[in-house]
This record gives C-alpha cells, sequence and structure tokens, in this order.
C-alpha cells in the first residue's frame, strides 16, 4: 500500500531553476504538501540560506515537523497561504524574501487517504477540508447549500455543463437522508450525469468544484499572489504550479496585471517608462515532459509560470 507520506513533487527541478536559488537566500514554501520542493530548496542553501514552509493542513505540518527537527534553517507555520503578509510581518520579512513557491491543489496523502474525502474513488466521510480542524465539511454543505448554490459551484468551479442537474439529483437525494459519505456523492452525481468522458469519472469535475469552494482555493489563490509582491525582494521569484485551468487562468493574469501596471484611459499618452511595473514575466508556461508525466499520471494537468519582482 502507498504510504500515505509519499507524494511525487511535480516539476521539481524545473521549480527549483525558476526559484534561482542563492546559498543565502530567503525562500518560502507556500503550500509544503509532503516537502519534496523544500527538501531540494535545502539542499540548495548554505548555513546561512533560510527556508519558512506553510501549509493549512494540520498532518502536512506534522510530516513537516518530523522531517526538519534537526535543521535550524527553517520555520514551519500551519496556517493558509492567503495569510502570507501576516506571517512574513511577523517575522519581519517583507520585502526580503528572494524566492516564493506556490504548488497549488491537493497532494497524493490527502487524495489517498479516504478518511480525508477527497476522493470518490475510496469511500470515507465526505469532508474535503484541507484544514479539518475549521470550516465546514463538504458534507455540511451539500447537505444545507441551496440547489441554485450547488448549482453555481459545480458550474463555476468544475466548469461542469450538467451542474444544473447534479444539483437538483442532490437535493433529491438528501430530502431522503442526508450525505456523509463519498460513495453516496459520487453515486448521486454519476447517475446525474448523461455524458462521460472518455477516461474520466463522471464525478470528477462535481468533487473537484466542491473542494475547491468548501477551502476557498481562488479567493485564497488571490490573495495569496498579491502579497507575495509585498513579501519578495527585488529580484525575487515568484514560481506559481497550477493543476486546473481556473487557478492558471488567476496566475496568468496576475502575472500579466502586475507586468502591465495600473491601467490608465486610452486616450492619456504614457511612455514606457511610466508604467508602474511590479513584476515581469520569466520566459513562458512550462509543463512536464513525456518521461514525468508516464512516471506521475497526476502530473499532466501542471503548469509552471514564473515571474520577477522589479519595483
Amino acid at each position: 500500500m502507498e504510504s500515505l507520506d509519499t507524494h511525487d513533487a511535480v516539476l521539481l527541478e524545473e521549480a527549483l531553476e525558476a526559484l534561482a536559488i542563492k546559498a543565502d537566500g530567503l525562500y518560502v514554501d507556500a503550500t509544503f504538501g509532503r516537502g519534496g520542493h523544500s527538501q531540494l530548496i535545502l539542499s540548495r542553501l548554505g548555513e546561512e540560506g533560510r527556508l519558512l514552509v506553510i501549509d493549512k493542513d494540520p498532518e502536512a505540518i506534522a510530516h513537516a515537523k518530523r522531517l526538519f527537527a534537526a535543521d535550524d534553517r527553517v520555520s514551519i507555520v500551519h496556517g493558509s497561504f492567503a495569510s502570507l503578509g501576516a506571517i512574513a510581518r511577523d517575522r519581519n520579512l517583507v520585502g526580503g524574501v528572494d524566492g516564493v513557491l506556490m504548488d497549488l491543489g491537493v497532494s497524493s496523502p490527502q487524495l489517498n487517504d479516504p478518511q480525508r474525502g477527497f476522493s470518490f474513488t475510496h469511500d470515507g466521510p465526505l469532508d474535503m477540508r484541507m484544514d479539518p480542524t475549521s470550516g465546514v465539511s463538504a458534507a455540511e454543505w451539500v447537505n444545507s447549500a441551496h440547489e441554485k448554490e450547488i448549482s453555481r459551484v459545480i458550474k463555476e468551479f468544475g466548469e461542469e455543463r450538467f451542474a444544473r442537474r447534479m444539483a437538483r439529483a442532490i437535493v433529491a437525494y438528501r430530502e431522503q437522508q442526508p450525505f456523509s459519505t463519498t460513495r453516496q456523492l459520487a453515486d448521486v452525481v454519476k447517475q446525474a450525469n448523461p455524458a462521460w468522458e472518455k477516461g474520466k469519472h463522471p464525478a470528477t469535475r462535481a468533487f473537484q468544484a466542491i473542494r475547491i469552494h468548501i477551502n476557498a482555493e481562488l479567493g485564497d489563490l488571490s490573495e495569496a499572489l498579491q502579497q507575495a509582491v509585498d513579501v519578495l525582494s527585488i529580484g525575487g521569484r515568484l514560481v506559481a504550479i497550477s493543476f486546473h485551468s481556473l487557478e492558471d487562468r488567476l496566475v496568468k493574469r496576475f502575472i500579466r496585471a502586475q507586468q502591465l501596471g495600473p491601467q490608465v484611459p486610452r486616450h492619456i499618452p504614457i511612455r514606457a517608462d511610466q508604467v508602474q511595473q511590479t513584476m515581469r514575466a520569466v520566459g513562458k508556461a512550462v509543463k512536464p515532459g513525456a518521461a514525468e508525466v508516464e512516471r506521475n499520471v497526476r502530473a499532466r494537468s501542471a503548469v509552471m509560470r514564473i515571474a520577477e519582482k522589479v519595483a
């Protein structure tokens, strides 16, 4: 059986190259997971180098503490990367960070543990919270949310064309008995999906959408990106690895907006040197090679984007 602490970090070498590690630098792994990227970052740091790791999952934090118990170069924080700015301020790091890494989405240990409720392939409690100690579980939400709200979430975050049918089926089912397990939800959504995509479970998009909503993933990402600009030093790098088109679109638009600077009306003339640019894109989007995708199928949708702070 695969260990629940096993996770293959995606675009590992590519992410480290993008961060342009300096031996005495200060780096933030804002979504620690199981530490694949963090361990490689540390291997490139000297005695003066420092690493701050953040994760909202208590199990990830426990793993980090075991992994880095003897390394005083590492600071570990349990929290969301949406609090990156506050975490940096508490440690007097604002404007002094050389690189911020964001590896988005769920980790293999979260997906593989039935008790976490992320996956429709394992029956378990319908939870889906990255931090099970706070917030509303998926079961609580699907048992209480209005049909229109369920439909909106599945359509907006899952890009599911049968969202209304699925929401209607969820509400009809819960009138008979409440949802408590992943299998219940997967079966109801499966029956409500009239057109299955080849090679994809019919509940994939709905589960993804509910998970994104429960964990406020896109809102947290928006906040974390903006705060990364403040905590980075001039020349510092932001590296974001996305696994979903909505995440990648958000990262792409954010970098473009930082590069273009505040928009002014078209009729107002402005020179290139007057553009208040805060970041610039570094290279093009990076995707895993065929060998990595063959080795780790979960890497197939990954997209990495890089930006550097310029002002």
